[in-house]
């Protein structure tokens, strides 16, 4: 495709509205009015030199984020992409296109000669590296420097001293910052593991010295999970990043996980941008970030920001980068690690700040000086970012979910909300690459305001095709202590001991539900008998019996000359109003006096409708009184004794099979582990047993809830 037709189409996807989306707007997606993105702080400057041409050496949204600065600054961009890719919306959005090969990340984006072959092909002077994949790796910058190509981040030496974290903590220490009790050096193997854990004590934290992004981490409470996690972290830190060393250092109980952004030049001037809070996590990776934080005072703050940003100066840091802390209750705080790239998250502090951290590491890249002083960073309003993910919530805090986005609509007509995402209507969420659907970032004045409309913001993100982890994120943005601003790293499994199960219903929320899904029933029943020649046959009241988890509220329903409905509940009558339209995907509608926002997920023809409420999906079955009578006659059918066989949790790729027939078990024997975006997960016998079959195989690929293993 000619250069010119490509950027035609761009212009008319950018014209393109529908239903509320805009084709070219998906990669950055903002709400009207939402001022905090305007960048005042350093805005780009039209008239200064910059580069020409860029590839970015990424996919998904961050490729998608970075293509939408660069175009910002008038600087042509390219995208590579796998074989999988090849539609993608990151492919659309750059001006050119390059496949760099098959699916699996090892032969495409983290294949070095690739992408030097596309930056050759292209004539590219610059590479975006986005965050994970090659965005850390000391030998790809060295490449492109010999090739005379900027690396759009920091140089060599950064990268490879933060980037080995037994050696980030020897250099970290030097450069005054606080730093957690360890080993420093490498662990040898589990005995070595076993031996260093109890000379620190324990909880210990087992991680891989390359590892970043919760990949390859696990915490050891005694030997035995010492001994395992060990083994499960070296493999994934293998798969994962190439290098299975491995360290151990103390593991500070209840911390808070705060960070810190840097941003650095090639001339020795370096600025902090305020903290993030990173504390909510699940399996170590981030699930809701806000900054500022509700703990730092500004002392605190200061001396968080004062020692980053001397460990930045003391490496030679010119780009953009973030300098993990831990923080305990007292406030005293030690370092993690430092992240040589730019954040997931960084948008909440791009909303606090008003300074575009793209178009700074561009800057940087091109051998500007920084404009900023540490005087003119700003703390304005607060911001909230929920990572949305492809994953089953009520699967321990959420298992990869794999499919195609039949339905996709971001709330971005709502204010204060902004959606970085690199997918639209019909893209396929699939096993080889990270889940991550967007990043739901809302802004507003104070904290209070910016919860609201986060909470608003995921009731009316329309998802269907894949599972998603909306419910649990909603969940946490109601809890108490997320509204209080008490967390830690351990928020999840203190507030949800039992894992998640989707919002709890009061019996008044409980009777909303059913109303609403009565009400839903009522207007289809209507809807089907008017396809009739009579009319007369048409009713307008009703006796309905809705079950919801597996608790029966009996109503009575009744249509109203305005079109609404009137539902009476154990004698209690409720009006309910607005638009009950099955083309609709979100309602907005009101119940008595209280106000929902409501998405119809499905309906079946036995009257079950499964409605998003609150957050959550319930299935609602909804029949007529005399057919709920009826069924009270049928046979239950039998439930599947789960303790004897082992199904997958979800899609992904058998790791390894340490279990044969004919063998003996006992309950909580680890018989094999099953790898899904990079992360391994064991599955254990529910139940003491004989093996009686095994259906899989290591390397074999696996469906969500496929049969793996039978006992007798």
């Amino acid at each position: 495709m000619s250069m010119i037709s490509k950027n035609k189409i761009l212009n008319v996807l950018f014209l393109y509205n529908y239903g509320q989306k805009v084709a070219f707007r998906r990669c950055f997606s903002v709400s009207a009015g939402s001022r905090q993105f305007d960048y005042s702080t350093d805005p780009i400057d039209p008239s200064e030199p910059t580069f020409d041409k860029i590839l970015i050496a990424n996919r998904g949204e961050i490729a998608c984020r970075v293509i939408k600065t660069a175009k910002r600054m008038g600087i042509k961009t390219v995208a590579v992409h796998s074989i999988v890719d090849s539609s993608a919306l990151h492919v659309k959005l750059a001006d050119e296109s390059i496949c760099i090969g098959p699916a699996p990340a090892r032969e495409s984006y983290l294949n070095m000669e690739k992408i030097l072959e596309a930056v050759r092909t292209t004539g590219s002077q610059a590479v975006h590296p986005g965050y994970g994949f090659l965005s850390e790796n000391a030998e790809f910058v060295k490449i492109l420097e010999n090739e005379n190509v900027a690396f759009i981040g920091p140089n060599a030496h950064a990268i490879t001293g933060m980037g080995d974290k037994i050696h980030s903590k020897v250099i970290a220490k030097k450069a005054g910052v606080n730093i957690i009790p360890g080993f420093d050096g490498v662990v040898e193997g589990e005995d070595h593991c076993i031996e260093i854990s109890r000379q620190i004590g324990y909880p210990v934290m087992i991680k891989a010295s390359a590892g970043g992004g919760g990949k390859g981490m696990r915490i050891a409470w005694n030997d035995k999970e010492a001994r395992e996690g060990f083994r499960l972290s070296k493999q994934e830190a293998a798969s994962s990043f190439g290098d299975d060393r491995m360290l151990v250092e103390k593991f500070v109980d209840n911390p808070r996980h705060i960070e810190i952004q840097v941003l650095g030049d090639k001339y020795g001037n370096a600025v902090y941008l305020n903290e993030r809070e990173c504390s909510i996590q699940r399996r170590n990776q981030k699930v809701i970030e806000e900054a500022p934080s509700t703990f730092l005072d500004p002392e605190t703050r200061k001396a968080m920001g004062e020692q980053a940003v001397s460990l930045a100066k003391n490496i030679g840091y010119g780009s953009a980068g973030t300098v993990e802390f831990l923080v305990d209750p007292q406030k005293h705080f030690y370092f993690l690690e430092m992240n040589t790239r730019l954040q997931v998250e960084h948008p909440i502090t791009e909303a606090i700040t008003g300074v575009d951290l793209v178009h700074q590491m561009i800057r940087v890249a091109k051998g500007h000086k920084l404009k900023l002083r540490q005087e003119d960073i700003p703390i304005r309003g607060w911001a909230i970012e929920s990572r949305v993910y492809a994953e089953d919530p009520f699967k321990n805090f959420g298992l990869p979910s794999i499919g195609r986005l039949h339905r996709y609509i971001e709330p971005i007509h709502l204010p204060g909300v902004r959606c970085d995402s690199g997918i639209e209507e019909g893209s396929e969420i699939s096993i080889y690459y990270d889940p991550m659907i967007c990043k739901l970032v809302t802004y507003a004045d104070t904290r209070e305001e910016a919860i609201k409309r986060s909470l608003n913001a995921l009731d009316h993100y329309v998802i269907r095709g894949v599972t998603h982890n909306i419910p649990l994120l909603r969940s946490i943005l109601t809890q108490p202590r997320f509204i209080s601003g008490d967390i830690n790293t351990k928020f999840l499994p203190t507030v949800y001991p039992d894992g998640f199960h989707g919002v709890d219903l009061s019996a008044g929320e409980r009777n909303n539900l059913a109303a609403i899904a009565a009400c839903m029933w009522a207007k289809d029943d209507v809807r089907s008998r008017g396809t009739t020649d009579s009319i007369s046959i048409i009713p307008t009241k009703w006796q309905l019996v809705a079950t919801i988890l597996d608790q029966e509220v009996h109503m009575e329903v009744r249509k109203q000359s305005c079109g609404n409905f009137e539902v009476i509940v154990d004698g209690a009558h409720m009006n309910i109003q607005g638009n009950i339209s099955f083309g609709e995907p979100v309602l907005e509608l009101k119940v008595g006096e209280s106000s929902y926002v409501v998405q119809l997920i499905s309906k079946n023809p036995t009257g079950t409708l499964r409605l998003r409420f609150e957050g959550t999906p319930f299935n609602v079955k909804v029949v007529t009184s005399k057919a709920h009578d009826l069924l009270k006659l049928m046979p239950e059918k039998p439930k599947l004794d789960t303790s004897k066989v082992v199904l997958s949790p979800m899609p992904g790729m058998v790791k390894s099979v340490n279990c044969t027939v004919g063998e003996t078990v006992v309950e909580g024997q680890e018989l094999l582990v099953i790898e899904a975006m990079k992360m391994q997960n064991k599955l254990v016998a529910g139940s003491a047993g004989k093996v009686k079959a095994v259906h899989c195989k290591p390397g074999q690929a696996v469906d969500d809830e496929a049969l793996l293993v039978e006992l007798e």
